[in-house]
């Protein structure tokens, strides 16, 4: 009876039932590493040094903040104590951290030619689809993830890639 009632205090997601878990936490984080991982597999396959991990991680790390956030709100309700307004700031501090993810990206040459560019913006949509698919926006989430999907395969096919297909060899790198 201690033990129980020590660890409903140190875990504190462990009073969701199975459809909140389902629903809260796994769907979101399913959806976001799906998206996440179609758009890193894409940056990767072109030769961007931004691929799949990177994208993936922040995507994950993302929708975990997005949920802790979300939860932790709820939990307030819940309790009925005054909701601190100030525990819902870690999204903005979210959103201006992967701003700096995606500016390592972004590099200049010697022709004074920018490259990265849309690999940073990849890596700061995923991170944002995340937040909404965590914050529970299942569809918003889900209806941005597809668009950027089919305008990613558009603009692949366009090209002559197949985003889901490695066309980079070795040594070479393709502009944005």
């Amino acid at each position: 009876m201690i033990v129980n009632r020590i660890l409903e205090g140190a875990i504190l997601d462990l009073n969701l039932g199975f459809e909140d878990v389902l629903l809260k936490v796994l769907l979101p984080i399913v959806l976001t590493y799906i998206i996440a991982a179609f758009v890193g597999l894409e940056r990767q396959n072109v030769g961007k040094a931004a691929g799949l991990s990177s994208h993936v991680l922040v995507a994950l790390g993302s929708v975990g903040i997005a949920i802790m956030q979300r939860l932790m709100f709820e939990s307030q309700l819940e309790s009925g104590l005054f909701t601190n307004p100030e525990g819902q700031r870690i999204i903005a501090q979210v959103v201006t951290g992967i701003g700096f993810v995606g500016a390592g990206a972004i590099i200049k040459d010697s022709s004074n030619s920018i490259k990265g560019i849309t690999t940073a913006a990849t890596i700061w949509v995923t991170a944002m689809v995340g937040l909404i698919l965590g914050s529970g926006y299942i569809i918003l989430g889900s209806t941005i993830g597809v668009v950027m999907v089919v305008l990613m395969l558009i603009r692949d096919i366009s090209r002559g890639y197949n985003p889901l297909r490695s066309s980079v060899k070795k040594g070479k790198d393709k502009n944005d």
